[in-house]
């Protein structure tokens, strides 16, 4: 149970980290109802070196052969290793996809904004490397952060076939509230940034929350303890094709939670399959309900000792995500959610 309850921790808020070298207007700063940047002005200039990006990716794979490519997004507290090395790299690595994952600052804890810049490298660089469209697959804020992407900097939508989020926090939480109790504590950017109705996410589903040509598939579950209310991960606006799963409705007995939904549970790996291997969103009668009878999704060998080691390295930081005034992760710790780059506003830079 302790186990459990550490792991869903860590899917908790996923975040990046880096403060902002672009700073909002004085219109912007005083003004935070000011409308938001229209959907198709051309993004900002990468503001985190691309050095320092391309030595935070990791890659397998021939990105000219095999499946379509997809970029595992890490959640809130881990890095892509910790996420995914265990579970869907030897996933994608078996069926000889091209993959990649990145090592966000301050294990994902940062401003998602600066998470964001390193979402949109990983996108050019293996749609460039591949030639063909990228599948962004994600845990908790990595099911959500790379929308920022998609939202700011129209030019990676052409290179985006689907996004996949497992327990996303498109919506955000309502259930980390300590978070600036009474001006008094003080909490991780990405924290802040996750919270219901931050000023991030009402940027983030500004004017549309999906676009045309991109397939989004939003996987949530009734018994999620840290996205809350539980279907605050689904999506309706725009012009994508949506398909917003509860993956009750393919495997009724389905136990896991929020951590669990994104790194064990075979339910949500039949729906991602599903989703990856046809064209549009999952289809929820498609899936495969032998995998109901699962402890565990394909890919995870449980007498393979060696290969948790990623996800054990995680769990330090994992258990300081709900906690006010502390972290191990180096992040910054704020009294309040980060300001909004000039970029997201209409006023721009």
């Amino acid at each position: 149970m302790l186990l459990r309850r550490v792991m869903s921790a860590l899917t908790a808020v996923l975040v990046l980290a880096g403060l902002s070298t672009c700073m909002p207007s004085a219109n912007a700063a005083t003004n935070p109802a000011a409308p938001y940047a229209p959907l198709t002005r051309q993004g900002p200039a990468l503001s985190v070196p691309g050095a320092t990006i391309k030595a935070a990716m990791t890659c397998h794979g021939n990105p000219k052969a095999g499946p379509p490519p997809v970029y595992l997004n890490p959640a809130t507290s881990v890095t892509g290793a910790e996420n995914y090395q265990w579970n869907w790299e030897k996933v994608f690595t078996a069926q000889g996809r091209y993959w990649c994952t990145m090592t966000m600052p301050f294990h994902t804890f940062g401003d998602i904004q600066t998470a964001a810049e390193y979402i949109v490298y990983a996108i050019r660089t293996m749609y460039a490397q591949s030639g063909r469209k990228v599948t962004i697959l994600g845990h908790s804020q990595g099911g959500m952060s790379g929308r920022w992407a998609l939202r700011f900097w129209p030019d990676t939508r052409a290179k985006v076939a689907e996004v996949i989020g497992m327990a996303p926090s498109n919506h955000g939480t309502k259930s980390l509230p300590v978070c600036g109790l009474a001006s008094l504590t003080t909490c991780t950017p990405a924290v802040w940034q996750q919270q219901a109705g931050s000023t991030f996410l009402k940027a983030l589903n500004s004017g549309a929350e999906t676009f045309a040509g991109i397939d989004y598939t939003n996987i949530y579950t009734k018994l999620d303890e840290v996205v809350t209310p539980y279907d605050a991960g689904a999506l309706h606006t725009g012009g994508g094709r949506i398909a917003n799963i509860e993956v009750h409705s393919v495997c009724a007995a389905d136990p896991y939670e929020h951590v669990m939904m994104g790194t064990v549970s075979p339910a949500v790996y039949g729906i991602v399959m599903d989703a990856l291997d046809h064209a549009g969103p999952a289809v929820a009668t498609r899936v495969d309900k032998s995998l109901c009878s699962r402890l565990y999704m394909p890919g995870i060998n449980p007498l393979d000792v060696v290969s948790f080691a990623p996800l054990l390295t995680g769990v330090p930081s994992l258990v300081t995500t709900p906690l006010p005034m502390m972290t191990l992760s180096g992040a910054p710790m704020v009294k309040a959610e980060p300001p909004l780059r000039c970029y997201a506003y209409a006023a721009g830079c």
